[in-house]
């Protein structure tokens, strides 16, 4: 239970150290958490591209997850939800994730970022959360399909948005009570877990049938 806790804490931890003024560094938990989130998200939206671009060459292909009509990743990259901006969704996934694990990798390197820069992150996961929450409705009541690969970096950008969220409060970054930042200090796993949780019961329920039959 302690080691636990004290993995928590790490990752939770703001740990401010300045080199330079307003200059603020992460603590290894957090810097891990990035990388490794990172790489997650990365991944999803690798194979989500190669899937795609495989799927344009042939029409009948078939991804590889793909398993039943539920779990349908071939009907999620046929849809027009599946390019909104112009091109497959995945490949700004390739983007910003891999400059995730830059500035997860950065940090572990023991660099110090600005106030800035770390409400531009917190921002930039905030889209990414928000993004991720349409896109989980319209593959939930539009598409009536579920990608695994999705799912993947739905958890990941939720878990790095909660902690970063976190650390930004603790930072003082983004103005907050101070039961808040003590909550946060030792609580800050409750956010995404409830987060990840709420998603787990609409899937649940979307297909309940299917899943007890």
């Amino acid at each position: 239970m302690t080691e636990t806790m004290t993995a928590d804490n790490d990752v939770s931890s703001a740990s401010p150290r300045s080199d330079a003024p307003g200059s603020v560094g992460a603590g290894r938990g957090l810097a891990l958490l990035l990388v490794i989130t990172g790489a997650a998200g990365l991944l999803a939206a690798w194979v989500i591209t190669i899937d795609k671009f495989k799927l344009l060459e042939d029409s009948g292909y078939v991804p590889g997850c793909s398993l039943n009509p539920v779990v349908s990743c071939g009907n999620i990259m046929e849809s027009e939800q599946s390019h909104v901006f112009g091109f497959p969704n995945p490949m700004l996934g390739l983007v910003t994730y891999g400059m995730i694990i830059c500035v997860g990798m950065t940090l572990l390197a023991g660099a110090r970022l600005p106030r800035w820069y770390w409400l531009t992150m917190n921002a930039g996961m905030l889209f990414g959360v928000a993004f991720c929450g349409w896109l989980m409705f319209q593959s939930l009541y539009r598409i009536h399909a579920l990608c695994l690969w999705c799912c993947l970096a739905w958890v990941a950008t939720i878990i790095m948005f909660w902690y970063v969220t976190s650390f930004n409060v603790r930072a003082g970054h983004l103005p907050a009570p101070g039961w808040l930042k003590s909550f946060l200090g030792e609580f800050t796993w409750v956010l995404p877990v409830l987060h990840i949780g709420a998603i787990g019961i609409l899937i649940m329920t979307r297909w309940w049938e299917f899943w007890t039959s």
